[in-house]
């Protein structure tokens, strides 16, 4: 038995003990607050993600000081792979150039922090046994499904009357917007809220999928198994598994975020094609997606119905159905009062892009190298196209277009490029067949980028993908 000192366990002690917290904090995107202050381009907020990751990233780099790891990794990441780097070097310098530095010194920050935790990260993982991955996977979607009650209690709060300050829902989510509640949970909005889901909701469709049907004979480990004893627990493990689905899916579409349901059915549709190349059993998360949303909507018809509006059960669904759908699907009465689809929202969101993209066509230096990172309310601002310079172009692909150009596209492209090419390497030298989570995980963050944009209170898109790589691999699903 390797002899582990006493420094060496309190490092892997540490490692293990600030990624559970990681599966827990993500859920708390930006509740509880610290207001530092703010500008007129800006409000200055701490969330518990952001301290855990500067935390992590402090205690990170003294382990692999200790390990005697970090020349390695530096050497590894700074010299051999530094086409990987290629793109967060050139949206720091775009700093330089930034109509808002201060904005743009706290995402480069920010940005740093996130590729010092995903390298540390990846590099550490031969530090996490088998125990350690099945347990975070556990403690991950426990705090996924503890998140979705309270959102449930938070939408009956409301139409019971409890005030925002107690709810936690933001202003437009409260009855009174559609005549039934949307919930935000921790997040700042339901559109992030919703983002949070797509993990959970994707790992437990891959575990739905792993676990059935398993062999009903005895186990290896116990002779002389019961066959049937052995095939009742594996059904039971599956049914909690759907029960588990079917509480994340049903909040997912409570929350009424179209970005975020949008980008579920996609990696829905996308994990479907893509498992049964191996098995039609991946068919069997669609009748959980369907109840699901058939769960939700009745809840919002209820909600509605005991809400102090006028609304009723019916006038609730066929709202949800209209907005969700961009206004296609009607199903009202014709004499009734009809305000379903908010098409300002929609509106609102393309008129940014297209405010961002205008700013990125107002000359060929904006078109090569953007207006800096951190730059785009205020450039939209000063061209008399917003209000405010708080503003913010809500799809994160226009916004990198906008402040950082071409340039800053192409060399992200050449980045994920890379580590697509790195990825696949790996998953054909270890063997893993259990990339489809990860790369279905990366569908969906890719859907739902196009729907918001900003790094603080979206850090799950950044952290979870390698996360879940490094816990997600056979031996742990084979044993979850």
């Amino acid at each position: 038995m390797k002899h582990v000192s006493k420094s060496q366990g309190f490092f892997v002690n540490g490692l293990k003990g600030l990624l559970y917290a990681l599966a827990v904090v993500i859920y708390f995107s930006y509740f509880p607050v610290m207001t530092l202050g703010k500008s007129e381009a800006m409000n200055f907020e701490l969330s518990l993600p952001l301290l855990w990751l500067v935390v992590f990233d402090v205690f990170a780099v003294a382990m692999l000081v200790h390990e005697t790891l970090f020349i390695g990794v530096v050497k590894k990441w700074v010299i051999k792979r530094w086409m990987w780097l290629m793109f967060p070097v050139f949206v720091s310098l775009s700093v330089i150039w930034s109509l808002n530095v201060v904005r743009g010194v706290l995402t480069v920050g920010a940005m740093w922090a996130v590729v010092i935790a995903v390298v540390s990260c990846w590099e550490l993982r031969g530090f996490l046994d088998d125990k350690f991955k099945r347990q975070w996977i556990r403690v991950f979607l426990t705090a996924g499904v503890l998140v979705c009650f309270f959102c449930i209690l938070q939408c009956i709060l409301d139409v019971l009357g409890v005030g925002r300050e107690w709810t936690l829902l933001c202003e437009g989510c409260t009855y009174m917007s559609f005549g039934f509640p949307h919930p935000n949970g921790f997040a700042i909005e339901p559109q992030f809220m919703g983002n949070l889901l797509l993990a959970p909701l994707v790992c437990i469709g891959w575990l739905m999928f792993r676990s059935w049907p398993r062999p009903s004979g005895p186990s290896p480990r116990a002779d002389g198994a019961n066959p049937r004893a052995a095939a009742l627990r594996d059904a039971i493990s599956l049914k909690h598994l759907a029960i588990l689905f079917c509480i994340v899916g049903t909040t997912l579409f409570l929350t009424f975020s179209r970005g975020a349901i949008y980008a579920f059915v996609v990696a829905a549709v996308f994990m479907t094609a893509m498992a049964m190349r191996q098995s039609k059993r991946i068919l069997m998360i669609w009748p959980m997606v369907i109840l699901s949303f058939l769960l939700a909507l009745n809840f919002q018809g209820i909600l509605a119905a005991v809400s102090p509006t006028d609304d009723t059960y019916f006038t609730g669904i066929t709202k949800a159905l209209n907005h969700l759908s961009l206004g296609v699907v009607d199903v009202r009465a014709m004499s009734a009062e009809f305000d379903g689809y908010v098409a300002e929202s929609t509106e609102i969101r393309k008129q940014m892009s297209q405010n961002g993209l205008a700013v990125w066509r107002e000359s060929p230096k904006n078109m090569l190298v953007g207006v800096g990172i951190g730059g785009a309310g205020e450039a939209m601002y000063e061209a008399g196209l917003t209000g405010s310079p708080k503003e913010i172009i809500q799809n994160e692909y226009v916004s990198l277009l906008t402040e950082t150009g071409l340039l800053g596209i192409v060399l992200l492209l050449i980045t994920v490029g890379f580590i697509s090419v790195s990825a696949k390497k790996y998953l054909e030298l270890t063997k893993s067949k259990e990339f489809l989570p990860i790369v279905t995980l990366a569908v969906a963050y890719g859907v739902t980028l196009m729907f918001f944009s900003g790094m603080a209170n979206a850090l799950q898109i950044y952290l979870l993908p390698v996360v879940l790589m490094v816990v997600l691999d056979n031996k742990t699903l084979r044993k979850m």
